[in-house]
């Protein structure tokens, strides 16, 4: 008879438990222990969140988290933006939520049950799992195995500049909810949601230097996990007092810190054993639109999936798991990036803009706006009434007046002119205006060319190009080139600190992209070439 695979789980968390349990499933005779540092009620945070579509994808392999969410969770289906006095709701948003310590304990019986050991205060190195056939490293961000193997795995790490902290609060929300606050030492904001009947999660973010006005800088985050930062909890819980009707905000383990975004080369290695990341080891997402639990539970089923249907062949298994999981792991961290994005600078929109347009912004960070629609229908459609109601037409058929020269919409072409230059002028339209990368001489009409990086480790250079350009009085800033995430973070930077008319160009643009792009507030003008223009189907 062959002989049973030995796996050693490293890390006892959602993924390593339902990990532990779906391969027990699908090869009984596989002998799987889990190891996890901490004890089996030890739970730092207090809840997960899950769409409706990843419950089902999920229930598609087990259904322990539907029935865990069934009998102990909450649903909803509306989001909520809080902001100056105003709430305003955008349904089609179905999600779920539980306490994590609650999860934990069914993930727990579950994998025992089907006959995985739990191992439970005892934290392991690959020195300690020599004698397994298959190390499976779900230890987390920080993990340990991870870092043994990082000249062969080759992680990575981007640190976000915004601080957040973690609490729960005895106050319910009925949905997932966003509140937005300026208080007297900056700006703060909360994603909040329930997690039973008598707990909701409430997670703070705000940037550094409203941090540190606020004295919330203090407390020692190197200590080790356990103590929570009472000074900021009581800063909050006033900052917070109306918003959650004067309840208390709970603590485990609660401190600041800054998200880091994890990045893998290789998941895996096959020599001298074969070693796998599986969840936060090996990626993480920002938890705006990023459940790590999420993406963690379905690496468990992509990796379970593919041991069992190659048998012995584990590397074979391991290519096949990575293959299989990473492009949905790749997708969420680029809808994430300009998520986390909009959290660095929501202080900028909170002062810039009107509630509905704050929510719009907010909401089609990561979307455009049909797709919106197609989920928030009501939500879209008073949006776009706010737009007509305050400027008498539709986003793109906008007249603007620019420096004197009155443009009949928010479109204009955008024709090259030399290497690194170009000229705008509306469609069908006379008039036009040349877009340099540097001031033009005796001309009192001109537009500003700049050239947006392909990441964002060259924002900081873009930024002061743009400044420089920007004091020499252009009568618009053009941002070309680069990422679209790049291109909107200049677009906005000309706009909302340096009060000039932005115009977004993009040749691949389609007619939603740049309706979201100036109903959002993102840009003042869109442009493309003048087939692209045509396409779009805008009045000249």
């Amino acid at each position: 008879m062959p002989t049973p695979i030995r796996i050693g789980v490293a890390g006892g968390g959602p993924g390593g438990l339902f990990f532990a349990a779906l391969i027990r499933h699908a090869v009984p005779s596989a002998e799987v222990t889990v190891f996890e540092r901490n004890r089996p009620d030890d739970a730092f945070g207090f809840g997960v969140v899950f769409s409706d579509r990843t419950v089902a994808a999920i229930h598609d392999a087990d259904p322990v988290l539907r029935e865990a969410l069934k009998a102990h969770g909450r649903h909803w289906q509306d989001i909520e933006v809080r902001l100056k006095g105003e709430r305003i709701r955008c349904g089609g948003n179905g999600m779920a939520a539980i306490a994590r310590r609650t999860l934990l304990a069914l993930l727990q019986e579950q994998a025992h049950d089907r006959g995985a050991r739990l191992r439970f205060r005892t934290e392991v190195t690959l020195a300690d799992l020599d004698d397994y056939d298959l190390v499976v490293a779900a230890d987390g961000s920080g993990s340990r195995i991870r870092t043994e193997l990082a000249e062969r795995l080759g992680p990575s790490a981007e640190t976000a500049t915004a601080k957040f902290i973690w609490f729960g609060t005895d106050y319910m929300f009925d949905g997932l909810t966003f509140v937005h606050e300026r208080g007297p030492h900056g700006v703060f904001a909360v994603h909040a949601y329930p997690i039973s009947a008598d707990v909701s999660t409430f997670i703070v973010e705000t940037d550094e230097s409203s941090w540190r006005a606020a004295g919330l800088d203090a407390f020692d985050v190197a200590q080790a996990p356990g103590p929570s930062d009472m000074i900021s909890k009581e800063y909050l819980e006033a900052l917070f007092a109306e918003q959650i009707g004067g309840n208390r905000l709970l603590i485990n383990n609660s401190r600041w810190g800054n998200f880091r975004t994890r990045r893998t080369r290789h998941w895996y290695v096959t020599d001298p054993r074969p070693v796998v990341l599986l969840g936060d080891a090996a990626h993480t997402a920002h938890f705006s639109v990023g459940s790590g639990t999420k993406m963690a539970m379905e690496d468990a089923i992509a990796l379970a999936t593919a041991l069992a249907e190659h048998g012995d062949d584990i590397p074979a298994a391991l290519a096949a798991y990575e293959a299989a999981a990473r492009p949905p792991v790749e997708a969420v961290q680029a809808a994430a990036r300009p998520s986390l994005g909009w959290w660095e600078h929501f202080g900028r929109y909170y002062d810039a803009f009107e509630p509905w347009q704050f929510a719009y912004h907010f909401l089609s960070r990561s979307i455009t706006d049909e797709r919106l629609a197609r989920r928030a229908p009501d939500f879209v459609r008073a949006s776009h009434e706010r737009w007509r109601a305050e400027h008498g037409a539709d986003p793109l058929d906008t007249p603007l007046d620019l420096a004197g020269w009155s443009l009949p919409n928010r479109v204009l072409v955008v024709e090259a002119d030399g290497a690194d230059a170009a000229v705008a002028h509306p469609s069908g339209s006379g008039g036009w205006l040349p877009l340099r990368p540097a001031p033009v001489s005796g001309r009192s009409r001109w537009g500003a060319w700049v050239t947006a990086p392909d990441d964002e480790s060259g924002l900081a250079d873009a930024r002061d190009a743009l400044a420089g350009l920007a004091a020499a009085g252009p009568a618009l800033v053009a941002v070309h080139g680069g990422a679209a995430h790049t291109r909107g973070l200049l677009a906005e930077q000309a706009r909302l600190r340096h009060g000039l008319p932005a115009l977004l160009v993009d040749a691949a643009m389609d007619r939603d992209r740049a309706v979201t792009a100036v109903l959002s507030g993102r840009t003042d003008l869109v442009g493309a070439p003048a087939a692209t223009v045509a396409s779009w189907g805008v009045p000249s």
